[in-house]
């Protein structure tokens, strides 16, 4: 038998986690479950997992602290943060200071599942674990903030940078305005609803890509938006 993937979930309420445990070890997983942020650190110490499943709000060290200081040792080890429903600082906060992904709580574990699964695909593809990523010609260097098409350095506002490397590092995945909103705004969808077409339509037109023939961004209808091209590690 082939050694299964090790998932850590870091939660201090028993009543989700042994339910949650279960249901990822019977879906295939090998778990581990830490009841605070400290001890989750003591546990990627003790036996390093292929990802971490971590709650915001616990006792002693928080998530957000939990993730601030994983990343100090491993910038790349993949994280999917449970943040609180109606807190869109919060899902900001979880992108913003290392997660790979974030889901609000109370959530379905079928979905948690099928992040799980899209995230380890990423991390298997090398794309969140690389500072510079490349999609045809369109090249983003995540440290600099720097983006080249082919041979020229373009200019993006802030935004629109974000925006893109969210794109970048969940290719082929449909992503609705809102959630682009609320996760990379920190937003809820009726406070701003044109925002994200907006910075759509910046990218578009920066990166010369036709809205009816998209070489990077296609519009994913009733959906929101997804990146098309292939993403590799440049």
């Amino acid at each position: 038998m082939t050694e299964r993937t090790r998932l850590l979930i870091v939660d201090d309420d028993a009543a989700i986690t042994a339910p949650l445990a279960s249901f990822l070890e019977r879906s295939g997983y090998a778990v581990r479950v830490a009841g605070d942020g400290q001890e989750g650190l003591e546990e990627v110490a003790r036996e390093k997992p292929d990802l971490v499943v971590s709650d915001v709000l616990m006792p002693r060290m928080d998530g957000r602290e939990f993730v601030r200081r994983l990343r100090e040792g491993d910038p790349w080890l993949p994280v999917i943060l449970l943040t609180q429903v109606g807190e869109s600082w919060e899902r900001s906060a979880a992108l913003d200071e290392g997660a790979d992904d974030y889901l609000n709580k109370p959530f379905d574990p079928q979905e948690l599942l099928s992040r799980i699964r899209a995230v380890l695909r990423r991390a298997t593809r090398g794309v969140p674990t690389s500072q510079r990523i490349r999609a045809g010609e369109l090249v983003l260097d995540r440290t600099s903030r720097r983006v080249w098409l082919g041979e020229r350095e373009v200019t993006l506002t802030p935004k629109a940078l974000t925006l893109l490397e969210f794109l970048m590092t969940h290719p082929q995945e449909a992503h609705s305005r809102e959630r682009l909103l609320a996760g990379l705004w920190g937003f809820d969808f009726a406070t701003s609803s044109r925002a994200v077409d907006h910075r759509i339509s910046e990218l578009r037109r920066v990166l010369a890509d036709d809205a009816a023939n998209p070489r990077f961004i296609d519009t994913a209808q009733g959906l929101g938006y997804r990146f098309v091209a292939q993403v590799v590690a440049a």
